[in-house]
C-alpha cells in the first residue's frame, strides 16, 4: 500500500502477494476505491498472479486535480505508473470503466502491453457505447440505486421484482450497505463524463497483442453487442460470454477459471 509520486499526479496503488506467473495492472471500474473491501486483490486470480492496482484520478485516495478529466489522462495516469514502478511491459486487465481506460492505454501506449483482458467494456462509437450512467446522476437516491441493480443483470425486470419481493429488498438493502467509501458526487461525475466521451472503435484494429474479451450475458451496461463489436474488430480476440449480468466474474464461477488459463497458456 503505497503513493507514488508520476509526473502528472500522486497515484495511491496496491499489490497482492508476488506469484510465479508473475504480476497483472487491473484497471477498475466506476467510483472505484481501493479502501472498499473485498476488492480486485481479494480475487482468486491473486493465487496465480500478483495483482496490481490503484485509485484512478478523482476516486480513493489518489489526487483530485481540478478542472475536467479525460481519457487520454487516465490512460496516460496508467502509463505514468507504470513507469514508476520500473515496469516496461505487464498483461493489463481492464473491467467496466477501467477497460476503456485500457483500451485508450493500448492506443496511447501499445509497448505497455503484453496481453489484454477487457471484461464487461465498449469501445464507444460505432460500436457501442456503455451505459449512459451520467444521466443516473440526475435521478434521487433511492430510484438511482433501483436503477442501477436493474441495468447491472437485465433478469431483474418489474416482472421478476414482483414475483421476488423479498429478494429484491434484500438486494437493495445489500447495495446500499456496499461500498462505504463513496466519491465525491463532483469528481465521481468527471469519470463520468469522460466516459461518456470515449470513443476508440477506429483504432481497434491496430491492437497487436492477444485479448480476451470476457462479457455477462445480461449484462445491460456493456452490452453483449457492444462486446461483439470489439470481437469483430480486434483481429486477435477471443470472446466468453458467461451467466451473469454486468458481475458476471463473481456470478459464474467459470469467469477467473477461463481467465487464469488464457493468461497462463
Amino acid at each position: 500500500m503505497s503513493i507514488i509520486s508520476t509526473k502528472d499526479l500522486d497515484i495511491y496503488f496496491e499489490k497482492s502477494a508476488p506469484r510465479k506467473n508473475g504480476s497483472i495492472l487491473y484497471i477498475g471500474g466506476t467510483a472505484g476505491d481501493l479502501r472498499n473491501k473485498p476488492n480486485q486483490l481479494d480475487f482468486p486470480l491473486t493465487e496465480q498472479f500478483q495483482i496490481i492496482s490503484y485509485d484512478q484520478r478523482g476516486l480513493g485516495q489518489t489526487e483530485k486535480p481540478s478542472g475536467s478529466y479525460t481519457m487520454q489522462q487516465y490512460a496516460d495516469d496508467a502509463s505514468n505508473l507504470l513507469d514508476e514502478l520500473g515496469i516496461e511491459q505487464i498483461p493489463v486487465m481492464g473491467v467496466s470503466f477501467g477497460g476503456m481506460v485500457a483500451l485508450e492505454l493500448v492506443k496511447r501506449h501499445p509497448s505497455k502491453i503484453s496481453r489484454l483482458v477487457l471484461a464487461c467494456t465498449s469501445s464507444g462509437g460505432a460500436g457501442g457505447s456503455s451505459y449512459p450512467l451520467h444521466e443516473l446522476e440526475l435521478l434521487d437516491p433511492e430510484k438511482k440505486l433501483e436503477a442501477s441493480i436493474k441495468i447491472n443483470d437485465l433478469r431483474i425486470t418489474e416482472e421478476w421484482i414482483k414475483e421476488h419481493r423479498e429478494i429484491w429488498n434484500s438486494m437493495k438493502q445489500q447495495a446500499h450497505s456496499r461500498n462505504p467509501f463513496k466519491p465525491d458526487s463532483n469528481n465521481l461525475l468527471k469519470q463520468l463524463m469522460a466516459r461518456k466521451k470515449h470513443d476508440v472503435y477506429h483504432s481497434l484494429e491496430k491492437i497487436n497483442v492477444p485479448v480476451l474479451l470476457m462479457g455477462g450475458k445480461y449484462d445491460g451496461i456493456a452490452p453483449v453487442s457492444n462486446m461483439k463489436a470489439l470481437n469483430e474488430k480486434i483481429k486477435d480476440s477471443i470472446l466468453k460470454l458467461y451467466e451473469g449480468g454486468h458481475l458476471f466474474l463473481i456470478q459464474d464461477k467459470n469467469a477467473f477459471k477461463d481467465l487464469e488459463n488464457w493468461l497462463i497458456n
